[in-house]
């Protein structure tokens, strides 16, 4: 390969030789005097040609001569090697403060763990594939407050307006994405962006997930995941660097199969031939979700502008001492479910509609109009931003109208019976909440936040998420502290009290749940370790149970108060080419049967540093993931919801990956070999009671990088 490459640069110098020949501007040996080029000016103010030549200098016209001009400077475009440096990224987050850009990221740390439920440190528990319904293994609180419909199984592959990146880039910028698995996964993904003027930068995204599965018939496309996101974004700032524009236009549609799993719950102990021809119990039935929206956020800066410089390699980050913005936000969301086929196999607990066909859909509308006001004292040493005092005050306007259909028998003007779309129930509200944000800064050293919001009017008036954190650094050897609590109370979400669906319907009261946490976070960058002891104290839990070995789940709520320690600690180690990282989280709680996550989870991974064919930086190593027995859930097909159904406790195995990554200039690429042990004492494994897990599988990846 080297050998190749050598050559091939060889025919590219050979090549593009006498266009370099024809950039030379003389003789540099005389570049003050130059006896060459007629119409040069020598010091002594004759004219540069030489006297001994009695040709006649050609004139140029005035287009003639800004034509050869324009074609000097073309040629001189073609030796400048565009790169990740001309490239800035930033979003929303690091945008809410102040102008903050960042160099492109093009390393391979992490890519091989590409997919949304495999992340070292948020991992999933999921139906099967990718692309089906997933659930967080270890706890994780949402900080939602206010309305919220309750859907959130297929979360992890909508697209949604604060992971939108924004760009300024020099040149335009292209990334192609590639991962697939043959027939079992693929996923593709395209980003574009470029500077209209060095003010105005726009692109768009296309991401693509398609998975047959593992259990999946081949000739049914209906069991096929097919995942689309389409977005369209833009970011403007002013040539005095005081108003800025975000606006990003998306799209997401997402179909997941509802098979209700396969009929053979012993598939790791009969064995199967044949794993696509496996039976099951909902082989037609699917859920699709889709979602569109309109997101402009508008903010600008009064008064006087300071400046921060972090590093040689970054932009100069821009730190305003007042802003105001307004963010408007619209969207709709449609839930839908779509059954196909009769249920033989008792999947479903009852039938309000009908028993073979399901047509179940619900419609939310969003409309929010947030304005804030930020006010900044800073101290004249910006250079280290020492006393620096923040003020954030602001209004969040919430409107919300939601709408459920089912589909019921009917009579036509004809008097036969048809399927149509019946309305069950609609309702439209709106919240007003009030925020404050108080943020103080003594020096680099030591920081104090405090976040509030309150919900002040409306249909969830009561809501509250308040949030303060303190940060202790003494230097970046002895790393830093920080120590969080919050307190948070949530409405209800709308599948618990209201709900009409074909198999599901539910009336009920429950109480807000409360939430209480206090946390201590220890970082230290030089020696690679992260530790974090986190407390809950949740109050009137909500969450979904059955019968004992009932498949009728329904909403539940605990009246006693919940005690949880999560305790978690990364730790990266470095010895020559070789680097080793590790994360374990210990979780505890005194209703280990309501909350059903695992007490003990790992990941590992050890990788060799090394450069190959003096052209390829690469990474060899083993990843290794574990989570101890615990107690599965059950999931609710119709419903979206995971719930604690029968208690069935899976014996547990590491789950062992091999992989290969590299980067060759502007590609990066990896091999993998999931689950590469399947078969040494671990036949195959679930997560979810019935939903066996993935088998091993090869996987390829590649990302392009393009800069022109």
């Amino acid at each position: 390969m080297p050998d190749k490459l050598k050559y091939f640069i060889l025919l590219l110098i050979c090549a593009f030789g006498q266009t370099a020949l024809a950039q030379s501007q003389g003789n540099p040996n005389y570049p003050n005097n130059n006896p060459g080029y007629p119409g040069q000016q020598r010091r002594d103010g004759r004219d540069g040609r030489d006297p001994r030549d009695t040709a006649t200098a050609k004139v140029y016209t005035a287009d003639q001569q800004l034509d050869s001009l324009r074609k000097k400077l073309d040629r001189k475009k073609d030796t400048v090697v565009f790169s990740s440096k001309f490239i800035r990224v930033t979003n929303e987050r690091l945008l809410k403060d102040s102008t903050q850009l960042l160099p492109l990221d093009t390393g391979l740390y992490n890519f091989e763990n590409y997919n949304p439920l495999s992340q070292p440190r948020s991992p999933k528990i999921f139906l099967g594939n990718t692309g089906t319904d997933e659930r967080s293994l270890l706890y994780e609180q949402s900080h939602i407050i206010g309305f919220d419909a309750g859907l959130h199984t297929l979360d992890a592959y909508m697209l949604n307006p604060q992971d939108i990146n924004y760009y300024r880039a020099r040149v335009p910028y292209t990334q192609l994405y590639l991962v697939t698995g043959g027939l079992k996964e693929q996923i593709f993904k395209v980003l574009h962006t470029q500077n209209v003027n060095p003010r105005f930068n726009v692109g768009f995204n296309i991401n693509f997930i398609g998975s047959q599965g593992f259990y999946s018939n081949n000739g049914l496309l209906l069991q096929n995941v097919s995942d689309v996101n389409l977005a369209g974004f833009a970011w403007y700032e002013s040539k005095n660097k005081r108003y800025n524009l975000l606006g990003n236009l998306i799209y997401n549609n997402l179909k997941a199969p509802q098979t209700g799993s396969i009929l053979n719950d012993s598939i790791y102990k009969t064995g199967s031939i044949d794993k696509t021809g496996e039976q099951v119990r909902l082989p037609a039935t699917y859920e699709n979700w889709k979602s569109s929206g309109l997101y402009l956020k508008q903010f600008y800066y009064i008064g006087h502008i300071d400046s921060l410089k972090k590093g040689t390699g970054n932009t100069t980050n821009i730190l305003p001492t007042q802003r105001v913005s307004y963010t408007l936000n619209y969207n709709t969301r449609k839930y839908n479910f779509k059954q196909n086929d009769a249920d033989l196999y008792d999947v479903f607990p009852d039938y309000y509609f009908a028993s073979n066909y399901a047509r179940d859909s619900l419609t939310v509308t969003h409309l929010q109009n947030d304005f804030s006001y930020s006010f900044y004292l800073r101290s004249k040493a910006v250079k280290f931003v020492k006393n620096e005092m923040k003020l954030d005050v602001g209004l969040t306007q919430d409107y919300y109208r939601y709408t459920q259909y089912v589909s019921d028998t009917t009579l036509n003007q004809y008097g036969n019976k048809v399927n149509l779309p019946t309305k069950v129930q609609s309702a439209s509200f709106q919240d007003i909440t009030l925020k404050a944000k108080l943020s103080y800064r003594f020096s680099d050293k030591i920081g104090i936040d405090g976040d509030l919001q309150q919900i002040a009017q409306g249909r969830d008036a009561g809501d509250f998420l308040y949030d303060a954190k303190v940060t202790l650094s003494a230097s970046e050897k002895t790393g830093r502290i920080i120590f969080e609590g919050y307190s948070q109370s949530s409405t209800p979400p709308l599948v618990y009290t209201d709900w009409i669906s074909d198999h599901f319907i539910f009336h009920d009261k429950f109480n807000k749940q409360k939430t209480n946490s206090i946390s201590f976070n220890y970082v230290n960058n030089p020696l690679q370790i992260d530790l974090k002891v986190e407390y809950f104290l949740i109050g009137d839990y909500l969450y979904f149970a059955a019968q004992p070995g009932g498949i009728d789940a329904s909403p539940k709520q605990e009246t006693a108060d919940i005690n949880l320690l999560k305790v978690s600690l990364g730790k990266s180690i470095a010895w020559r080419r070789w680097h080793f990282d590790d994360y374990l989280v210990y979780q505890k709680t005194d209703y280990q049967s309501t909350l059903r996550t695992p007490q003990f989870y790992n990941y590992a991974r050890l990788y060799y540093k090394t450069l190959l064919f003096n052209v390829l930086y690469s990474n060899i190593g083993l990843s290794v993931r574990y989570n101890s027995e615990y107690v599965a859930p059950s999931y609710a097909v119709g419903l979206g919801q995971f719930y604690n159904g029968s208690n069935v406790t899976f014996s547990s195995y590491p789950i062992a990956t091999v992989f290969f990554k590299a980067t060759l200039q502007h590609t990066n690429f990896f091999i993998m070999y999931d689950y590469a042990n399947q078969g040494l004492l671990s036949p195959g494994f679930y997560t979810v009671n019935r939903y066996p897990q993935m088998d091993h599988i090869l996987k390829i990846g590649v990302s392009w990088a393009f800069y022109n």
